[in-house]
């Protein structure tokens, strides 16, 4: 016999088996090998047993009378606070079948009896280590959700902090643009527009960046009311209007008001950060077409470029917040920062959908849906 594997801390193995003769063998051998062994002569005192103390792995005998090893595994795997226990299923029974099964109910290996200690010893050494792996993992993953959370603080606080100065900036811009005694030339006049634009853009980055946190923790709650969505379309072209330089918007009107239930405020921000967007990848002379059609009980409001188009691997990932870098490290420009990740979250929590319709090389149609206002409703 190889000598004791642990001499401080040992793992505590729960033995299970109504067989007297098989627990005080695999006990005593496991025991001088080094591990903490408890025993069970049947499932429910097992269950009790890993209740009152969870072990770090369980051998489990499957014809039992009252409780068969099934029907604990099953058990231990619907208690959230057992169900990571690794269950080695140690039975008499050879068939497929019987192992297919205590495969399905959750057991992580199976050994038949008669049984070699060495190989008990082996599979059970395995699982305690790949259990060791998967807490050090568990553990290193909480800690980098903390540090992430540490630094999703610091920069919202920071972007927070740059918001005013930005709003001061573009108040005195404006200031100077709307001077009627002003004695600035074109040139100039020109440089002062060039920077409204610039500073309109970091604002609505750093509203992307707050907005975005807000809607993943679930803090920005929506002030939703009645809503004409042709109205805020309208409003959505008319505030990016200075942005657009020589690009033409144009919007196509509906016969008839379509009503939404919905955070005006936010479904114009959606707008404006899809129309932003589609401005950033178009040049000069490009048309950009906003419209809205009816979508079977839906709204369907889109926005369509000529601009670089999107490659189909990317059509999804272009919505998600951490594959921006990804993109960006492949020479991949299809976004501006957050604002797709905040508008698809934000049609989400208004129970809609957002997508994009794209040929590569031939400008993109960027869509998402909202559900309609019945009349009388």
């Amino acid at each position: 016999m190889k000598g004791p594997l642990y001499s401080q801390n040992p793992p505590t193995v729960l033995m299970v088996d109504d067989t007297p003769e098989n627990l005080e063998l695999l006990t005593g051998m496991l025991k001088e090998r080094g591990y903490n062994v408890r025993a069970a002569v049947n499932g429910k005192l097992a269950l009790q047993a890993a209740h009152n103390d969870p072990p770090d792995l369980i051998l489990l005998d499957i014809n039992m009378p009252e409780m068969n090893g099934y029907e604990v595994c099953t058990a231990l795997k619907s208690d959230e606070k057992l169900k990571d226990i690794p269950v080695i299923f140690l039975s008499s029974l050879n068939e497929t079948i019987d192992k297919v099964k205590a495969f399905g109910t959750g057991g992580v290996d199976y050994i038949t009896k008669p049984f070699q200690i060495e190989e008990v010893e082996a599979r059970v050494e395995t699982h305690l280590e790949l259990r060791r792996q998967k807490l050090r993992l568990q553990e290193a993953y909480d800690k980098l959700r903390e540090l992430e959370k540490l630094r999703d603080s610091l920069v919202q606080m920071v972007v927070h902090d740059l918001r005013s100065p930005l709003t001061g900036t573009f108040a005195y811009l404006k200031l100077i643009r709307d001077n009627a005694d002003s004695t600035l030339s074109a040139a100039h006049s020109g440089y002062v527009a060039e920077a409204m634009k610039a500073v309109m853009q970091m604002i609505a980055m750093t509203c992307d960046i707050l907005e975005t946190s807000q809607m993943e923790e679930g803090r920005m709650k929506l002030k939703t009311a009645e809503c004409d969505l042709g109205r805020i379309l309208e409003d959505a072209v008319s505030g990016i209007q200075p942005l657009s330089g020589g690009r033409e918007i144009r919007l196509t009107p509906t016969e008839s008001p379509v009503t939404v239930l919905a955070d005006r405020e936010i479904v114009l921000r959606i707008l404006q950060n899809l129309l932003s967007n589609a401005l950033k990848f178009t040049r000069d002379g490009d048309l950009i077409l906003l419209g809205m059609a009816p979508a079977g009980g839906r709204v369907r409001v889109s926005v369509k470029d000529n601009g670089l188009g999107v490659a189909p691997e990317y059509k999804q990932k272009i919505f998600e917040k951490f594959a921006q870098a990804e993109l960006r490290s492949g020479q991949q420009r299809y976004s501006s920062g957050l604002g797709l990740t905040f508008c698809k979250l934000a049609v989400e929590a208004h129970g809609g959908s957002i997508g994009v319709d794209s040929v590569e090389g031939k400008g993109s149609t960027f869509w998402f849906e909202l559900p309609v206002k019945a009349a009388g409703v």
